[in-house]
């Protein structure tokens, strides 16, 4: 059977799986929550807490489905700009970044800010204000139009391009092939990116490394684990949105690894059944932005099949900890 991928579409038919013996689910270790969802997260809990609601957030803190229908039911209000947000009210930046224009927008509003930008997006930022002041053209790997992107190339939008895929280097034009630079999207696939790098350094020989590595260390690690269990693996289930560029990636990089499907869910509920039939081993991950209930509630589920084995697959131990923004700190005091 070849590889195919499914997104969980809610309210597909559902089929009654036929039992299979010495069924096991394979857990990636590590999963769910980063570092800087978890500050990301954390912040809008805690300027709830002091400030009270409502609490304003420009764009979903981070993309996941379950935690911001948590957080709104708790007093935050999603909005897409900050003039949607009342003059001289408190405001929570995503963990994805935002461009300077967002920042003066805030700041003619008279808003309280709240930057929740994950340190790792901080740091894409300020290699493109600093390649930008050297005049360097800076070739920006990464989706067009999402959020985090649009954030890194509002800091420099005259030096950089976007380049969405290997295929659009075809269409990269620079002034000068010695002043070229590539930076990229943090939660991308690391295989593709390297394709895409691959082409632009045939373009452009001298095309210069970012000085370390841009795809952050949550978004390699949870790739490197599903590579290391989907070969093992008939089908590999990726808790997380639809929106959630890492956890897509993740289910690219199951297929590409060897399992013969993959699916994407944000819930236990969107498991259907029949993607069950004749599976003897279930790879099980999340995103980077999912909290761990979502894959306890995937694992109750399997359970209820069969699955009752569960061997986890550890390939990194994570330990770093983000401290909150200054903003939320200063509240503490």
């Amino acid at each position: 059977m070849p590889p195919t991928v499914n997104m969980g579409i809610p309210g597909a038919s559902r089929a009654v799986a036929t039992p299979v013996e010495g069924k096991r689910v394979l857990l990636a270790e590590p999963r769910g929550y980063c570092a800087g969802v978890d500050r990301a997260v954390e912040s809008v809990e805690r300027a709830l807490e002091k400030f009270g609601a409502p609490v304003y957030v420009r764009h979903e803190i981070v993309h996941n489905r379950h935690v911001v229908e948590t957080l709104a039911r708790a007093g935050a209000i999603f909005v897409d700009e900050c003039d949607e947000v009342p003059e001289g009210a408190t405001v929570v930046f995503s963990a994805h970044g935002v461009a300077p224009t967002v920042h003066e927008d805030a700041a003619e509003r008279d808003l309280k800010v709240i930057d929740a930008t994950c340190p790792l997006v901080t740091k894409v930022h300020n290699e493109a204000k600093r390649f930008a002041r050297d005049d360097y053209d800076i070739l920006l790997i990464g989706h067009e139009g999402h959020e985090e992107v649009v954030g890194t190339a509002g800091e420099a939008p005259d030096h950089v391009q976007v380049v969405d895929n290997p295929d659009a280097v075809d269409n990269v034009t620079v002034r000068d092939e010695n002043k070229v630079i590539w930076l990229s999207q943090t939660t991308l696939s690391v295989d593709e990116t390297m394709e895409t790098v691959r082409r632009l350094r045939e373009k452009f020989p001298t095309l210069q490394d970012p000085p370390s590595d841009d795809i952050c260390y949550a978004t390699q690690n949870r790739q490197v684990a599903v590579k290391a269990m989907a070969p093992e693996c008939d089908l590999v289930i990726v808790v997380g949105s639809r929106n959630s560029s890492n956890s897509v990636r993740l289910v690219e990089v199951a297929l590409n690894a060897g399992a013969r499907t993959s699916y994407l869910v944000d819930y236990a509920e969107d498991i259907d059944p029949a993607w069950l039939d004749g599976v003897v081993s279930i790879g099980v991950t999340s995103g980077a932005s999912v909290p761990e209930i979502l894959v306890r509630g995937v694992l109750d589920r399997l359970a209820e099949y069969g699955f009752n084995t569960v061997q986890p697959v550890t390939t990194a131990n994570e330990t770093l900890v983000f401290s909150l923004p200054r903003e939320i700190r200063a509240a503490r005091r």
